[in-house]
């Protein structure tokens, strides 16, 4: 049996006992099942990628909440910059030529991020939850 293989044993062992805790942690991390649910299944592509190369960490399940934590953060940030390219160009006035100070609510709302809902929170928010 060779190193892959064993790897591949070892990713298919912790789905089976630890996904429903990592899904959960996702769950209450991200505050939206959908993106936690495309999260734990990056992290786990991503286990089977780096895992035969680097190897198996000490703590694989806090390993897969932050790299599902990470990759949700990055999958939030790029459809932000899309949804912002999608949007039709408004014609230029003197106020829209001023920069802006920071986030309008438009921003937040094309990451899915509304201030008024506490279920959501914000990415940058969720870099200093995880311990």
């Amino acid at each position: 049996m060779t190193a892959t293989d064993q790897v591949h044993e070892t990713v298919s062992a912790v789905y089976l006992s630890d996904s429903r805790r990592v899904l959960a942690t996702l769950i209450r991390l991200l505050g939206d099942f959908d993106v936690a649910e495309e999260a734990l299944h990056d992290a786990f592509r991503a286990a089977l990628e780096q895992w035969p190369r680097d190897g198996v960490p000490a703590n694989p399940r806090a390993w897969l909440v932050s790299a599902g934590r990470f990759k949700a953060i990055d999958s939030i940030r790029r459809r932000a910059r899309f949804d912002a390219l999608d949007e039709p160009a408004t014609r230029p006035t003197s106020r829209s030529l001023m920069p802006r100070r920071g986030p309008t609510k438009r921003v937040l709302k094309t990451t899915g991020c509304a201030l008024s809902s506490p279920a959501v929170t914000p990415p940058w928010r969720l870099m200093h939850r995880w311990r």
